[in-house]
């Protein structure tokens, strides 16, 4: 079984971010390379680090479900008002916390993301993924190894 806790979040809260909405979820060479076209916009003309600046610094890849289509994207915890960002609401209640650590800071969140969607999720029998969206942040290395988590909303399966 692999390693991940449940924490509870007390309050609603928001992340404000830029991103792209995938028309076919299952096109995942598409999605990556609309993803990281994305991502590299968002860093060239430092809208991204704009965001940063705002909030702790810390960036997140978040996976949300918006007007029905599957969507990705880069930012940060709170609400902000960025000129092409977007508010995204997240819901109070239990959260899947998922660790993970590697070397390459860049593909961490989506090892980490790979790793749920791959088989965690199908393996925790008492909680199930109610969304609407989650999260992932990958801190700054130490010792060699960059440190991330996968934050994403579940309910008790009761029974």
């Amino acid at each position: 079984m692999s390693n991940y806790s449940i924490k509870t979040i007390s309050e609603n809260y928001k992340m404000t971010a830029f991103g792209v909405s995938f028309e076919d979820f299952n096109d995942w060479a598409g999605n990556a390379a609309k993803t990281a076209a994305k991502k590299a916009e968002i860093t060239d003309n430092g809208k991204l680090s704009e965001l940063l600046a705002l909030a702790d610094g810390q960036q997140y890849q978040i996976n949300y479900v918006m007007d029905g289509k599957a969507w990705r994207g880069f930012g940060v915890m709170g609400e902000f008002d960025v000129e092409g960002a977007v508010g995204l609401d997240f819901l109070a209640g239990d959260y899947l916390v998922v660790p993970g650590t590697g070397a390459d800071k860049d593909r961490l969140a989506d090892e980490i993301t790979g790793k749920v969607f791959g088989g965690l999720l199908q393996e925790i029998t008492d909680f199930q993924y109610v969304g609407p969206g989650n999260s992932t942040f990958v801190k700054d290395a130490e010792n060699g190894e960059f440190y991330g988590e996968m934050w994403l909303r579940v309910k008790k399966i009761e029974g």
